[in-house]
């Protein structure tokens, strides 16, 4: 592993702030730390132009948001450059993130006319005179509140659904990653320039996303830490602004005796690592049956040992993009460490800032930080388990619940098992299926946030219903007007209770 210099967090003036390159410490770019009155002029001009965009037919805003899409891939060299410039992450990794996005920017447009339109529902024995409908209204101006490490493909999960159901967005990105969200509302602009504006970025720390929350947006969709997500939340409470929370997780894998452990091996290897692990689905507890554990084990290490991390072109993944980060990496390596666990590969001194060598650990005690906390880093305890029962419990007993994963020799065993554990979205004999899959809803419990992004769920959840009905006709009997005689309303009461005590 090449020792580079180490990586430096975003520096802010008064009025600007600058970021450096998380895998050899040189600056970057320069960007305006943006405050309340510059949080509310966009946000102002947003709601001015959603009211055009939301008076659009559905099938021009798909029309528009499709050339949006087309300007992104047309560009896709030019936006992975920038994240992997802002992140540290290899320009193959970036690329794939940005196909990622593509793919769900492409379901949002398509669907939204389906999954948003006017849809009809029966009425009742007593309202048959009326003609019932539901209709999904945008909400206005949705606050997207971005993550640095998936710094495209999260927050489009939020942006890319809330245009699709005919909001505005002002989006305010990591300051660790602003060019990313500067450059995406360009391409929005030059590909919709009628509706410039409509997706506006706001760049800065903790006071602008602040600002963007006490703005008066319609709700704000946050990706972060659980700690981060409640100061937030506070102070959406204050105006009863809805929140939509993902925080993260702790996710496990099961691995039953029957599995296919090479298979499980590799895709443990690749959910743990990828990206540094620094991704919020990604693996960092696995509980394997006792009688393939150390078999399982041997395998983790020998395809994590054959990996090249660091700063070479050939390098896996990059630097921990969040240079605080790589103290938590090492404090729960550690403690691991201290508190009786073993280290199969790498240990405390595999953390050499910017950059942290792949570690595998097993026999860490159940209420050691490196297996209560998020670790975010490229760590994975591998612990054995006496049968299917436990590793669900244990599986359940994190104060996480946002992604798992099981491995078994059948689907449908294994399908079985993800039914009994609490995580939001589960993959059999995979990892992170659910993350390529537009049209899966994606979001956790717990410390994990609450809502959804992606899928139907997804773009419902940048709207509100509205119920709607109209009388087709009078009513044989009108039971909402004073006009009708006690002795007709009895006679309603008796046949109602007549026909409901039937079915």
């Amino acid at each position: 592993m090449t020792e580079t210099a180490p990586a430096a967090a975003p520096r802010a003036t008064a009025s600007t702030f600058t970021t450096y390159s998380p895998a050899t410490g040189e600056r970057l770019a320069e960007y305006p730390a943006h405050g309340p009155e510059d949080v509310a002029r966009a946000v102002a001009r947003a709601r001015t132009t959603q009211a055009g965009w939301a008076a659009l037919p559905a099938s021009r805003r798909r029309e528009l948001l499709l050339r949006w899409k087309r300007a992104l891939a047309d560009d896709l060299d030019t936006v992975a450059r920038t994240i992997a410039r802002e992140t540290g992450k290899p320009a193959g990794d970036a690329a794939l993130e940005v196909v990622l996005t593509l793919e769900h920017l492409a379901w949002a447009a398509r669907n939204a006319p389906r999954v948003l339109g006017r849809r009809r529902v029966r009425t009742g024995l007593f309202t048959v005179h009326q003609r019932a409908s539901l209709v999904h209204r945008p909400l206005g101006v949705v606050g997207v509140i971005g993550p640095w490490n998936y710094p495209l493909y999260t927050p489009m999960g939020s942006i890319g659904y809330a245009l699709a159901a005919g909001n505005a967005v002002v989006f305010k990105p990591s300051e660790l990653t602003p060019g990313t969200g500067v450059l995406l509302a360009e391409l929005f602009d030059s590909a919709a320039p009628e509706h410039a504006g409509l997706l506006a970025t706001v760049t800065g720390a903790a006071a602008t996303g602040d600002a963007l929350a006490r703005s008066g947006v319609d709700k704000v969709a946050f990706t972060g830490s659980p700690g981060t997500a409640r100061k937030v939340m506070a102070v959406c409470a204050e105006t009863l602004t809805p929140f939509l929370a993902e925080c993260g997780g702790k996710d496990a894998v099961i691995v039953t005796a029957d599995a296919d452990l090479d298979a499980a091996a590799d895709a443990i290897v690749w959910g743990a690592l990828s990206n540094a692990g620094q991704t919020c689905a990604g693996v960092e507890r696995v509980y394997a049956m006792r009688e393939v554990h150390e078999e399982l084990c041997t395998l983790v290490v020998e395809k994590a040992k054959a990996l090249r991390t660091g700063a070479g072109a050939d390098a896996v993944y990059g630097p921990m993009t969040l240079p605080g980060q790589v103290a938590v990496v090492e404090r729960h390596v550690s403690g691991a460490v201290a508190a009786g666990g073993r280290a199969l590969l790498g240990g405390p001194d595999a953390v050499r800032a910017p950059y942290v060598a792949p570690v595998v650990l097993t026999g860490v005690p159940e209420d050691a930080p490196a297996m209560t906390e998020e670790t975010f880093g490229p760590v994975v305890t591998v612990n054995a388990v006496a049968g299917v029962d436990e590793a669900v419990e244990r599986a359940n007993a994190s104060r996480y619940a946002l992604g798992a994963a099981v491995f078994c020799g059948s689907g449908r065993t294994g399908a079985a098992i993800a039914a009994r554990l609490r995580a939001g979205a589960v993959s059999v004999n995979s990892v992170l299926g659910f993350a390529a899959v537009p049209a899966l809803p994606f979001g956790g419990s717990k410390d994990s946030g609450f809502g959804r992004i992606h899928g139907e769920e997804g773009l419902r959840a940048f709207t509100s219903v509205q119920s709607v009905t109209v009388q087709r006709f009078a009513p044989a009997v009108a039971l909402t007007s004073f006009a009708v005689p006690a002795a007709t309303r009895e006679r309603a009461v008796r046949l109602a209770r007549a026909l409901h005590r039937r079915r």
